[in-house]
């Protein structure tokens, strides 16, 4: 049997990750080991709940007011005893969160193969996302395996070196996530938005949290989101607000007082899933949100200043806001008031993937 430890510990790579596991449980030739870190406790928690997952190893790393070097260090030095003892064939990482890089290097130091899932991405701008885009690069150099979203993530690749042999084009596992999720009843339990008529009010649904966005640039997106629930009477701004206390001032200090605006705690997968499949538009900084709302026909408006998913903007099923007040009230204004503008995104098919994703890094895992 082939030996292998995914090991993650925020929400989006649990989200991602979740059905990978599951299929890796599922093939008799594999032993799947689950190991987090719990960088993110409590957002991490409710996603293992809804995939029905129990994790092996729990490093339970997190603590207030944690830094990336704290992040670092704690990982590190968490997985020593864990490697040790299971000995995995392979460890399974995404994308590029602090615990993703930490988890690498660990793996390399005791001289274990590792699988990076959902490689490739690339803003080519270190600060920007950070620390996300060198963790990302670093983790792509130190990684035996390379499982692309796309084929544009395999060319970044093969242009820094990477072999050829050693990049599988798989396609998304949000994609695999999402169509579970989504194909489960649902029924909201959050109040505000129970009470909310998706049938005769036009809903954006905002997400906001990047540290690069932190301070000026967020204070512009808030302020163009209040103006546009401001002029637009059959709009309604839901946004659950990141546990951060920075995020959480800013927001608080500039749409907290704002007409159909709701500001409500984070969702759990679930839920989340299901208020975009209600929404209008998406209004977000998150990468995950760039190849998930289009898979639901939902045009996504990114409030960043360039993005490592060109794909979805070369399909259109998303358009770059930047992090100006005025342009990204003028983007959202557009939407709200050209049916044909909106019609374009909404109608554009998704580049990231058929939900057969964790099928194919299966099939390859097992070519070990």
């Amino acid at each position: 049997m082939i030996k292998v430890m995914t090991v993650f510990g925020t929400r989006p790579e649990a989200i991602k990750m979740a059905p990978l596991v599951l299929a890796l449980k599922k093939e008799p030739s594999i032993q799947c080991v689950l190991c987090v870190t719990a960088q993110h406790r409590e957002m991490l928690d409710q996603v293992l709940e809804l995939f029905d997952l129990i994790p092996d190893y729990d490093l339970n790393i997190m603590k207030p007011n944690q830094t990336i070097g704290m992040i670092t260090s704690n990982v590190i030095l968490g997985l020593e005893e864990v490697l040790e003892e299971v000995k995995p064939d392979i460890v399974l990482v995404h994308g590029d969160t602090t615990t993703t890089f930490a988890t690498a290097l660990a793996a390399f130091y005791h001289r274990v193969k590792v699988g990076h899932v959902e490689a490739g991405l690339r803003t080519y701008d270190k600060y920007s996302p950070f620390p996300e885009e060198v963790n990302r690069v670093l983790t792509g150099h130190i990684a035996d395996l390379h499982f692309a979203p796309t084929e544009r993530n395999r060319e970044n690749l093969l242009k820094e070196g990477i072999p050829d042999e050693k990049i599988i084009v798989t396609g998304n596992t949000v994609i695999d996530a999402l169509l579970t999720v989504a194909e489960k009843p649902y029924e909201f339990e959050d109040e505000t938005l129970k009470a909310l008529d998706f049938e005769k009010k036009r809903i954006i649904t905002v997400t906001c949290h990047r540290r690069e966005n932190l301070g000026e640039n967020m204070e512009h997106i808030f302020s163009a989101i209040r103006d546009i629930a401001r002029e637009f009477e059959d709009v309604e701004i839901v946004y659950p607000v990141h546990l951060n206390p920075k995020v959480r001032e800013i927001a608080d200090r500039i749409l907290g007082s704002g007409e159909r605006i709701h500001l409500i705690e984070p969702l759990t997968y679930q839920p989340f899933v299901n208020l975009m499949a209600k929404s209008y538009l998406i209004v977000t900084d998150s990468g995950g949100m760039q190849e998930e709302a289009p898979s639901l026909g939902k045009p996504v408006l990114v409030v960043r200043k360039e993005t490592e998913r060109p794909e979805a903007l070369e399909a259109g099923t998303v358009k770059l806001a930047g992090v100006e007040r005025d342009t990204i009230y003028g983007m959202i204004k557009t939407l709200l008031t050209e049916q044909e503008a909106y019609d374009e995104m909404a109608r554009s098919s998704n580049p990231y993937g058929d939900g057969a994703a964790c099928d194919r890094i299966v099939k390859q895992l097992k070519q070990l």
